[in-house]
């Protein structure tokens, strides 16, 4: 028996099913947290449409994000708001918790939370 081969970490992760649950299960988290509740506004089914769209095209699905807003360029949409060392490890926290409860392991994890640690790295736009 053959393993599945997959063209994509989308595909790897189990697709728009899995992005649409770690969402749902991501923002609730950033919501209640301390450091990151204040970037947020009032707006969370909205930002977590953005957030699918966004993480479907970053992981090598449709290009959903761009159709609707252009090229991410999510450094430069993110420099209005203050983004600290601490609110990056924040942000990567909820996002490790949202992966545990959605049941996100292996593999497709490593390389999910791999790539989304840079992000948070090149998103750091102030020291605090």
């Amino acid at each position: 028996m053959t393993e599945p081969v997959f063209s994509t970490l989308y595909e790897l992760v189990g697709g728009e099913e899995t992005v649409t649950r770690l969402v749902a299960a991501f923002y609730p988290r950033v919501y209640q947290h301390p450091e990151l509740a204040p970037l947020f506004g009032v707006e969370m089914e909205e930002i977590m449409r953005k957030q699918r769209m966004f993480l479907t095209q970053f992981l090598g699905g449709p290009l959903l994000y761009s159709e609707e807003f252009g090229p991410p360029a999510m450094r430069m949409r993110h420099l209005p708001f203050p983004i600290t060392p601490q609110r990056a490890e924040a942000w990567l926290a909820c996002m490790k918790e949202a992966m545990d409860e959605i049941g996100l392991d292996g593999l497709a994890r490593d390389l999910f939370y791999g790539r989304l640690t840079q992000v948070a790295k090149i998103m750091v736009n102030t020291a605090g």
